[in-house]
């Protein structure tokens, strides 16, 4: 609590004072409004003093003119103080979140994270709100309210609150309860919208092998947990009334019989007994939503020990205090002797080193799993190494800035990233304030340019998610016209060409290759055929470099390489024979 005040509240407290002024004002007009019930009482039903109507109904009137309006500035106030709490929030959490590293994100599924977004921090508000609200507002109404009741018979007051600090014990427990319940509740949510997500990013998967029935289980299911914890939450909320209202009954049963008999025997009179009343009837609403409060204040704690164990969570890659830029890049990679593992026990790269001469191109090959597209993760910086250094032109990638690592590096993967935008920011991501000329340029020289003018709104043409509104080769031709576009001196190719027809093949590698002159390209590719051409050839195999050279010099050797080659050549030339046997 103390720390979501510091950190979330305290940044407003000028606007939380006039709040609670404006709560105050509110106060006063409700405590005074049920002061005026004995001169109504005792100046207009019993001694029917005509010349005090207009006055009296004046004052009546400005009450509850004053008590509205105090009403309407704290709910506005407090709607103000509680929007921007989440919107500090979840500002700070995406800010957080972007500084954290893959290891991270592929260890907490996005739903999970999403719901911090929305679930957490909208419990946070609520609990802020009605917490402020119910300290602000109901407490300064329940203590005006109570100095009425004590000023008009201190004796009525002291037996109407003999009940009330019964209510503690059962209040506070069930409080925990409900904290408890909401961070499970919580917690589901998270799980719905990881599974909502991902069925419906695969949904053509899950249609082409009839999963649809599976699918709707396990949502069933969890949906199912959901209305269990939420009913279990209602009921553990819904169980303050009957305690207050029975307190409630009980302090009003004893008010009546003594006070009635305090009327009767003269000791008190009728006008103050009704402003007691009505004091102790107005005083009850405010002291429910009191007793209510602790649990909608456990459900908002809930929440923010949830979003504050993601933002104490520091990310694994942290950039060097005292990092220096890295300056006019040449663009020289090395690796040295370099070791990595995702998961421990079983290593990625056992020992790789290698080298990227500045402005060469290199190809890295070798079988699925062999470690190559670990070597280009490793060279921006998304992992660190375990031993080894990574260096480009002699300083090691963990004593550089993060800004100065990634504008030197252009990288192009098989799993394509696409933003539900038009086409234009799309290809200009990551470079702010490209010009139309410069971004048409680099859709051209991606063989891209044709097929995106022929799109509905050319390039104010809105992709979808993950560009799901255009076909695999389309969105590749895209994500290379981005990495052309970016212009920076190491480029990262992995499989950057594998989902392009021959023909696009054709004319984005001629682009590719204007584009690779004078700077240092780094290639993964599983058709040996794209590779030929290379500087230099690194074969992997089981995270460490087992053979290098050209692709003559490979071939010469009659190694690991000449092995591949061979066996996909063959492999070509079976599927050509197939072809023309079936076409025959």
């Amino acid at each position: 609590m103390r720390r979501l005040w510091r950190e979330s509240i305290s940044p407003y407290l000028g606007w939380l004072v006039l709040a609670v002024i404006c709560m105050a004002l509110m106060a006063a007009a409700t405590a005074f409004s049920a002061w005026l019930m004995e001169p109504v009482v005792n100046e207009v039903f019993i001694a029917q003093n005509k010349a005090i109507l207009w006055p009296l109904g004046a004052a009546v009137l400005a009450t509850f003119l004053i008590k509205g309006l105090a009403n309407y500035s704290q709910a506005m106030l407090m709607s103000f103080i509680g929007l921007k709490i989440i919107a500090d929030n979840q500002n700070r959490l995406f800010a957080h979140l972007t500084r954290m590293d893959l290891a991270f994100f592929h260890g907490n599924p996005t739903g999970r994270l999403i719901s911090r977004f929305t679930v957490d921090i909208n419990q946070m508000r609520v609990a802020v709100s009605n917490a402020l609200t119910g300290f602000g507002k109901d407490l300064l109404s329940l203590i005006g309210l109570v100095a009425v009741m004590f000023a008009k018979d201190w004796q009525l007051a002291a037996i109407s609150f003999l009940v009330f600090p019964l209510a503690a014990l059962p209040v506070i427990r069930l409080g925990r309860r409900m904290r408890s319940v909401t961070a499970d509740t919580q917690e589901e949510m998270g799980l719905l919208t990881t599974l909502l997500e991902q069925t419906f990013q695969g949904i053509r998967v899950v249609k082409a092998y009839g999963m649809e029935a599976y699918e709707k289980s396990r949502i069933g299911g969890i949906v199912a947990k959901i209305l269990r914890l939420n009913l279990k939450s209602a009921k553990t909320r819904a169980l303050s009334s009957p305690i207050m209202e029975t307190l409630g009954g009980v302090a009003v049963c004893m008010v009546i019989i003594y006070g009635g008999t305090r009327v009767i025997g003269g000791d008190t009179t009728s006008g103050a007994f009704f402003a007691f009343i009505t004091a102790l009837l107005l005083a009850y609403e405010p002291m429910k939503r009191l007793a209510n409060l602790n649990a909608s204040l456990q459900e908002g704690l809930a929440g923010a020990q949830r979003l504050f164990a993601i933002l104490d969570t520091k990310p694994a890659i942290v950039e060097k205090s005292g990092a220096t830029d890295l300056d006019r890049i040449m663009g020289r990679i090395r690796l040295d002797d370099v070791r990595f593992s995702y998961v421990a026990g079983t290593p990625a790269l056992a020992g790789a080193t290698l080298e990227v001469p500045a402005g060469k191109r290199v190809a890295l090959i070798g079988a699925s799993g062999a470690g190559k597209s670990t070597i280009l993760n490793l060279i921006p910086r998304f992992y660190d190494v375990q031993s080894g250094r990574v260096t480009i032109d002699g300083k090691d990638v963990r004593d550089v800035t993060f800004a100065s690592l990634y504008a030197g590096v252009a990288l192009v993967s098989q799993e394509i990233t696409l933003f539900d935008d038009s086409v234009r920011a799309n290809i200009a991501y990551g470079r702010a304030g490209a010009t139309e000329d410069e971004i048409v340029e680099a859709a051209r020289m991606a063989a891209a340019d044709d097929f995106i003018r022929a799109l509905p709104h050319g390039y104010d043409t809105v992709v979808g998610e993950q560009g799901v509104k255009l076909s695999g080769g389309q969105r590749q031709r895209l994500a290379i016209a981005r990495a052309m576009l970016k212009n920076a001196p190491i480029l990262l190719l992995d499989e950057a060409t594998s989902a392009l027809d021959t023909e696009s093949e054709r004319q984005v590698q001629a682009a590719m290759d204007k584009l690779m002159q004078g700077r240092t390209t780094l290639v993964i590719a599983h058709r040996l055929s794209t590779v030929t051409g290379a500087d230099l050839i690194y074969v992997i195999d089981s995270g460490r470099v087992v053979e290098q050279g050209t692709h003559a010099e490979l071939m010469a050797r009659g190694g690991a390489y000449r092995r591949l080659y061979d066996l996909q050549f063959a492999g070509d030339e079976q599927a050509s024979r197939t072809v023309r046997v079936a076409e025959a």
